[in-house]
């Protein structure tokens, strides 16, 4: 076979060598010990917890000794692209604080952006320009098989029970002559382009997984396709050449890629290049209430797996970010409790640290998490999140929850004790603190949470007689004196102590009282300081939203 003539038969307009992409990308100058990470997803519209899981991974190994964490997509599969998936990835990656150095996301002629494109079908040249080469040494061929053929060979590989793929004696093209070839491809036939695989059966590979350790694995004997029949690379052969060229160091992926590594390992040996060290990560893992077992997070069975459900609700990325280090790096917790105001960056994070089982995901811890994240925010910090979160998920809300930064800030020192030495640590995302202050802003649309417990007549009673008495200058004390006096008109104990001492002789306590007042202005039974929420509100709302429930 002359392999230099099927190699020009089969690439005529290349005229570019791999040596050219070798000199063009050359090796990064990075500090020692730097590492050069990647994101690298298909632009399916779906990102998920173990993207970000992952990414968050490869960004603190990047970052942690000064190197470099970069985004590309990975879009060979036409038919999985999904429009604005791409501006999604970057969006959300970016709520959640995960910022590239360089890749997709960057204009074209941006400095940082040397190893570029970062779209493998912008760099369909390049791969063709390696084929070749793996063609002019004998190490690829065309193959004209079409589907009836390969499920023809498929059957017989199951009726002489050996494996199935295309490989040695079942690779029906291995051996054409060049003749043959020219006259397929005079004929019209199309093809795609096949890895002549060096490997044999009962052989292994010893490989040493970063996060796993040492695996076994048996070598690769598929002739895999390289390029699909319209020429663009397939996964396997476009991400070894793009984590080649762009000096790739450390690939994290998911625990599902193990299976791969076999055929990853041949085509980095074959096409010359130093292999980047892979560490693969343990699943995510949830407690399985139907089994009491576990199982992996399901896109079909679990909307918490997507980040867009976090991203909805106003998870702070912080708290994610806490909380993933935490499933990332046994000791992180330990360091967090020990240092809780620290940068979390400030972690040394080690990919030996990294999880070898399932990593249980926990949505109570997580929350616990939340809570704590989101009692250490200063005032400026929580109005900036909940502001930066309105706008972008309740546009129409935004409007009226903002128009007066005082008033809303007086809210959330109230509701979340900004400012005093204990904070209240009730609060889990930006939506649930939304829908426990929308009374303060909505007279009509907020829904009742909670519903009187006394009959209407008596209801209206007291209320038309706390409006009678109510003055707005009145401070605390005097306002909850009057309160009482309602109490004694109306058959209910002012003194607790009374009370609770002939409770037979009253219809309630001056609790009932209050929680009459509370639901008619706010519509729950449990908020904090009634006062302090009527003169937030003004008396004009107030008057307004009582009078709604007197009727």
């Amino acid at each position: 076979m002359d392999n230099a003539k099927l190699a020009k038969l089969l690439f005529p307009d290349v005229v570019n060598t791999p040596d050219y992409y070798e000199e063009k990308f050359p090796y990064r100058k990075l500090p020692a010990k730097a590492q050069v990470t990647r994101m690298a997803p298909s632009p399916t519209g779906f990102i998920h917890l173990g993207n970000l899981y992952s990414a968050l991974a490869d960004e603190r190994i990047a970052h942690r000794n000064g190197g470099v964490f970069y985004l590309r997509i990975e879009d060979t599969d036409e038919k999985r692209k999904v429009d604005g998936a791409v501006e999604t990835i970057i969006n959300v990656l970016r709520y959640f604080d995960i910022e590239f150095d360089e890749g997709a996301g960057f204009d074209d002629d941006a400095p940082q952006n040397a190893y570029g494109p970062y779209f493998q079908r912008q760099r369909v040249e390049i791969y063709h320009a390696y084929a070749k080469s793996l063609v002019e040494r004998g190490l690829a061929y065309p193959c004209f098989c079409g589907e009836e053929e390969l499920e023809k060979v498929r059957v017989r590989q199951e009726e002489a029970k050996v494996l199935t793929g295309y490989y040695g004696e079942y690779a029906l093209c291995r051996s054409l002559t060049l003749e043959e070839i020219e006259a397929k491809l005079a004929a019209g036939e199309s093809y795609v382009l096949r890895l002549r695989s060096q490997g044999q059966q009962g052989r292994e590979i010893t490989f040493n997984d970063s996060i796993m350790g040492e695996i076994k694995l048996p070598e690769n004997i598929h002739d895999i396709v390289l390029l699909k029949r319209d020429g663009v690379p397939t996964y396997h052969f476009a991400h070894a050449v793009d984590d080649h060229l762009m000096r790739t160091t450390m690939v994290i992926r998911g625990g599902e890629w193990l299976a791969s590594v076999p055929t990853h390992y041949e085509l980095f040996h074959v096409l010359g290049f130093k292999m980047p060290a892979y560490g693969h990560t343990a699943h995510l893992m949830k407690f399985d209430e139907e089994t009491g077992g576990k199982r992996k997070l399901s896109k079909r069975k679990d909307p918490e797996l997507s980040l867009d459900y976090y991203r909805k609700d106003g998870y702070h990325p912080r708290a994610m970010k806490v909380y993933l280090m935490t499933l990332l790096n046994s000791n992180f917790e330990e360091w967090y409790e020990k240092f809780p105001d620290k940068d979390i960056s400030e972690f040394p994070f080690t990919v030996e640290k990294m999880s070898q089982s399932g990593a249980l995901f926990d949505k109570d811890k997580l929350h616990n998490i939340c809570k704590n994240e989101l009692a250490k925010l200063s005032e400026e910090e929580m109005y900036d999140f909940l502001k930066s979160w309105a706008e972008e998920n309740e546009p129409d809300n935004a409007k009226v929850w903002f128009d007066d930064r005082e008033k809303l800030l007086a809210i959330l020192r109230l509701y979340m004790g900004i400012g005093m030495k204990r904070r209240r640590k009730d609060f889990v995302y930006a939506r649930q603190i939304f829908e426990l202050i929308g009374y303060f802003f909505d007279t009509e649309k907020s829904e009742a949470k909670d519903g009187f417990r006394l009959d209407k007549d008596e209801v209206s009673a007291i209320l038309r007689d706390y409006l009678e008495g109510y003055s707005h200058e009145d401070d605390n004390q005097a306002w909850f004196d009057k309160l009482k006096g309602i109490a004694d008109r109306h058959g209910f104990a002012s003194d607790m102590k009374a009370y609770k001492a002939q409770p037979d002789a009253f219809k309630g306590s001056i609790s009932d009282v209050a929680e009459v007042v509370r639901i008619a202005v706010t519509k729950t039974a449990n908020t904090p300081d009634l006062w302090s929420i009527i003169h937030i509100i003004g008396e004009d709302a107030m008057r307004e939203k009582i009078n709604g429930v007197i009727g």
